[in-house]
């Protein structure tokens, strides 16, 4: 098992500005991560994310997150969903604002009185979506919640190593893309899944390959019937990683 990052929650916030909501959504999630759970979240930069910023997708698929939307247009839940998957969580920060009988917030760069205490509702809001994700247990190479009727019964929750608020890109998660039968294929965690193997000292021969397969299977989904070409794959692309680091020495 190679060594990951602890399980944390990313949060993503839409980015609109012509909306208070918008400069709301950006402030609340900044309070959780700065002040309220910076040892628990780290932030994924929506505009990058819809760019195709491997790091934050791969940190989205790999743990529980939550989209903070301004407006019911909800770009961050749908961006999210459409490259990595579903939010484990999601709030919509006007609807927000009418369910507990806030003022109207105005005002986008600078907001008024309203729009602040809208900031202060939305972050509590989220520090307890916060505490409640992460007394769920995740399944890494699901990308989902794990049913407790599965593991019999709570689970206990590891205490998390304090931490300064950090953004997905430096989360530690790297991927390595590869072409599988015609098609490029990100692979979570597959530089370290490597490097493991090469400090083991195992070579890239034909007895590694299953042992790197069922390695990779432990983060990434593997499709029905496709676990030999996989397997040649990665032992393939190992082969070529050996050959660079070799080349560097």
């Amino acid at each position: 098992m190679v060594d990951l990052p602890k399980k944390k929650v990313g949060i993503v916030a839409c980015s609109g500005e012509e909306l208070p909501e918008g400069t709301i959504t950006r402030l609340a999630a900044l309070k959780v991560l700065e002040q309220l759970r910076p040892e628990d979240t780290v932030t994924i930069c929506l505009p990058l994310f819809l760019a195709g910023g491997e790091g934050d997708r791969a940190f989205a698929r790999f743990y529980p997150t939550i989209a903070i939307d301004g407006c019911e247009l909800r770009c961050a839940a749908r961006g999210t969903e459409m490259y990595s998957g579903k939010p484990a969580a999601s709030l919509v920060v006007s609807e927000l604002v009418n369910e507990l009988g806030l003022e109207t917030p105005q005002g986008t760069r600078r907001l008024d009185a309203a729009g602040y205490a809208a900031v202060d509702a939305a972050a509590r809001r989220m520090t307890e979506m916060v505490d409640e994700l992460l007394g769920k247990p995740w399944s890494r190479r699901a990308g989902d919640f794990i049913r407790l009727d599965e593991i019999g019964g709570e689970p206990a929750v590891a205490p998390q190593e304090s931490m300064e608020a950090t953004c997905s890109c430096g989360s530690g998660i790297p991927v390595r893309k590869v072409i599988i039968e015609g098609k490029s294929v990100t692979l979570v965690a597959l530089p370290l899944i490597f490097e493991n193997f090469r400090e083991q000292g195992k070579l890239p021969q034909d007895g590694t390959a299953r042992e790197l397969l069922e390695t990779v299977k432990l983060y990434n989904p593997i499709p029905a019937g496709a676990e030999e070409t996989y397997a040649e794959t990665l032992l393939r692309e190992y082969a070529a990683f050996s050959a660079e680091k070799e080349a560097v020495k």
